[in-house]
């Protein structure tokens, strides 16, 4: 089982737009950003390192996540759910969001999985919608 669901967008595309599209995507599904890493900006900082761009965003759904909570407050390790882009070498930029499917069969728990099947179902529209909006 993969742990992501991605897809990759063409160079054509601006890596800004895209991002501009994914959290409008997210957003229409329920997800607020509560985190946000620019790892081109803080390895430019830290280490003074030129990389390409690379954002990790930590999408939540405030539903879903007290659902899993209330189920047991040790699930909090496994919020936000990270939704990453990322452009390559050739100038493509790779979109891929959190399996949450994936993730939680490490916990075995029944009261979760329904949650986290639903999410894995949510990413799957959102990463698709990306595709239907970028091809």
């Amino acid at each position: 089982m993969e742990f992501g669901i991605s897809t990759e967008i063409g160079a054509h595309h601006e890596f800004e737009q895209i991002e501009v599209v994914l959290r409008e995507l997210l957003a229409a599904e329920g997800f607020g950003i509560l985190t946000e890493i620019d790892v081109q900006a803080v390895m430019k900082k830290k280490l003074d390192l030129d990389k390409r761009p690379y954002k990790i965003l930590g999408a939540c759904n405030p539903p879903r996540a007290n659902t899993v909570l209330d189920v047991d407050p040790e699930m909090g390790i496994f919020l936000p759910c990270n939704v990453i882009m990322y452009e390559t070498e050739t100038g493509s930029t790779i979109v891929s969001a959190t399996n949450a499917s994936a993730m939680f069969t490490m916990i075995n728990n029944p009261d979760v999985e329904p949650v986290a099947n639903e999410v894995t179902e949510i990413f799957k529209t959102v990463i698709s919608q990306m595709e239907a909006t970028f091809f």
